[in-house]
């Protein structure tokens, strides 16, 4: 079982949805009393969002950066951006990180093609 790095916090009940659906997919997928290997590091979202409301983007990524590259050091080896909108930053967030990275965009995309999904619509945040 690989480690999973979590890099959370944006926002704290996002974060606890990834955590809650990583748990039960293991339990489904494994039976008894499994559970994954996690690491999470959850960052203060108000300084994040500050961030984005003045449209500084790469100051966000850059601390995201830093919290991506703590998670592959700590033993992560796959790392997952619990929250949408930051994903738009991702590549910077990245830099630095070899580690594997889920996209939300791909894993989207597959579902929809997936599904024979033709107009897939989108609700979230103005930022996303």
């Amino acid at each position: 079982m690989k480690t999973i790095g979590i890099l959370g916090g944006m926002s704290a009940a996002s974060t606890q949805i990834y955590y809650r659906e990583l748990c039960r997919l293991t339990r489904e997928t494994l039976g008894g009393l499994h559970s994954p290997e996690l690491l999470i590091r959850s960052v203060d979202f108000d300084e994040i969002e500050r961030l984005q409301v003045s449209s500084n983007w790469e100051a966000a990524a850059d601390i995201l950066n830093e919290k991506a590259i703590a998670l592959e050091r700590g033993g992560a080896e796959l790392l997952i951006l619990a929250t949408n909108t930051m994903h738009k930053v991702a590549d910077r967030i990245l830099a630095g990180v070899s580690i594997p990275f889920v996209h939300i965009a791909d894993a989207t995309a597959t579902a929809i093609l997936d599904g024979g999904f033709r107009k897939p619509g989108l609700m979230a945040t103005a930022f996303t």
